[in-house]
């Protein structure tokens, strides 16, 4: 709760108060312990005094107990106990929840999630598909050739389209952008399915999550504590850190440089942590540890939430100024070492030891070092978490729909949207080319008919012609004919009669004669008649 204008979360043995300077909240933190030491309840007094100081907050719900947030605690004989104990009545203690907009990428239980592929971007992409190095670079050059073709990827089908139509025309594309095997395509492609299948198909797409809706306040204004459901999601460990992830990378692109405020602009609370880390490659780790170092100029502070201080790398872990240490216990020699590195973490407290400590806090107990004046670490504290104003517990199913559908921004996001990008894009350059391919082989089929028919046209004219003077030699045979008839005819007659006069005055010999001087006569004729067709 807010005392003094600080944040009072803790009082140590000596009954003294444990407070985080607003001003070294974004210096981030960690808050670790063994399941079941307080970490939750812990989340819950750090959010709520957030929200009460009017800075927005963003937690993820992997339980389903940080929704109760929303609603006022109940009293309690333990709770009275614990009242009076830290002397709360004095200071205003009063059951009251904060302002709360619910969460999920699933639209099940909160208010529907999305981003769009492009937006998540290619190196988050290939860790959630579960990529090798070549896969990973193909993806990546497959996000350049859209953004030179200004093709958008907005959800799962526009990618897969996008890897289609590279694997289908990589030719085209190996000169500028090197080889691409269709295999490996075809394997990103099956990784992408799998993806739909565990959810891709509803949490990419539009409308996307704008995080400027984030920085919200309630009507008493207290800051808006986003909570994400994650009941659901934390089955699938990658999806589950990949999107938080990328929230985190939302934050640290899209807000403005602020140096150091009196108090944060936001705060993440990274809960079950270690999944972010688990199998990352080095490019990732890279990138978080990049965030973390300078997302607390942007005013964001980072406070990551998991079970032992081992599952955080050290270049992430060395950035952490604000620590809260629950129990944790030592069953074997590997568990000793994860808690004696826990210890040595905290700086020296001459009046006990950090690590017998450690193993020995109970429910609600905490080793604690906050940032104190000048941004030293303080010495290592033992401390005793106050209780929430907030409900312990979660919240039923009519609280969370009356919470998801009376926020303003419901009717935001409530439908998706599926806007002109590369799958359509895709699609009509498909339709296209095959309409042209049509058009192509019509022209085509009617330029091979026209052909054929000038060829049988050309065929029945030659035809025609060689007809005609195959006639013409007929109709001239047959006046040959004729008039070698008619020759005859007329030799035959002029021959009997030239041969009958003639016989009648030199007998036998005058018929001869008669005879040779009508063939004579008939051939001059038949010549004479030859001659003049």
């Amino acid at each position: 709760m807010l005392a003094d204008n600080k944040i009072w979360v803790a009082v140590n043995d000596a009954g003294e108060r444990i407070y985080l300077e607003p001003k070294y909240a974004n210096r981030h933190g960690l808050i670790a312990g063994a399941t079941g030491t307080g970490k939750t309840v812990t989340l819950k007094v750090l959010a709520e005094s957030f929200s009460n100081m009017g800075v927005p907050v963003f937690m993820a719900d992997v339980k389903g107990d940080i929704a109760g947030i929303s609603a006022p605690g109940v009293t309690s004989e333990d709770m009275e106990k614990r009242i009076e104990r830290f002397g709360l009545a004095d200071e205003g203690f009063s059951f009251e929840g904060c302002p709360v907009t619910l969460w999920d990428i699933y639209g099940e239980k909160g208010i529907q999630l999305r981003t769009t592929i492009s937006e998540m971007g290619p190196l988050l992409l290939a860790r959630l598909m579960d990529l090798n190095d070549l896969q990973s670079d193909i993806l990546s050059i497959v996000f350049k050739i859209a953004d030179d073709n200004n093709l958008l990827l907005i959800d799962t089908k526009d990618l897969k389209a996008m890897l289609n139509y590279v694997s289908e025309n990589n030719k085209e594309f190996e000169a500028e952008y090197g080889k691409m095997s269709p295999t490996s395509i075809a394997a990103i492609v099956r990784a992408l399915v799998a993806l739909e299948v565990a959810g891709g198909d509803k949490f990419f797409g539009e409308t996307a999550l704008n995080i400027t809706d984030w920085f919200t306040y309630g009507s008493n204004g207290k800051g808006m504590i986003n909570i994400l459901d994650s009941e659901s999601l934390i089955n699938n460990g990658k999806l589950y850190s990949t999107f938080l992830l990328w929230l985190l990378s939302e934050l640290f692109e899209r807000l403005p440089e602020v140096g150091d405020l009196d108090k944060p602009k936001m705060v993440f609370f990274f809960d079950e942590a270690h999944l972010l880390f688990n199998g990352a490659p080095k490019a990732l780790l890279e990138k978080v540890e990049q965030v973390v170092k300078l997302i607390r100029s942007k005013g964001v502070g980072v406070y990551f939430c998991t079970q032992n201080p081992k599952d955080i790398p050290d270049g992430v872990l060395a950035q952490l100024g604000n620590k809260i240490q629950h129990a944790l216990h030592a069953y074997t020699p590997s568990d000793q070492k994860a808690v004696k590195a826990a210890a040595d973490s905290f700086r020296a407290n001459p009046d006990f030891k950090t690590y017998d400590t450690i193993l020995n806090l109970g429910t609600g107990e905490a080793v604690v070092s906050f940032l104190q004046d000048g941004g030293v670490p303080g010495m290592a504290e033992k401390a005793y978490i106050l209780p929430p104003q907030c409900s312990f517990g979660s919240i039923d199913d009519s609280k969370r729909d009356n919470l998801v559908k009376s926020s303003m921004l419901y009717s935001k996001y409530y439908e998706s949207i599926d806007p002109d990008s590369a799958y359509e894009f895709l699609l009509r350059r498909g339709v296209e080319m095959a309409e042209a391919a049509e058009q192509a082989r019509a022209e085509a089929e009617a330029a091979k008919i026209k052909e054929r028919e000038e060829k049988e046209a050309a065929k029945a004219a030659e035809k025609a012609e060689k007809e005609a003077e195959r006639e013409k030699a007929r109709e001239e045979a047959a006046k040959k004919r004729a008039a070698k008839s008619v020759g005859n005819a007329v030799t035959g007659t002029v021959g009997r009669e030239v041969g009958k006069n003639l016989g009648k005055k030199f007998g036998k010999f005058g018929k001869t004669l008669g005879g040779n001087v009508g063939a004579s006569l008939g051939r001059g004729l038949f010549s004479t008649l030859f001659r003049s067709k």
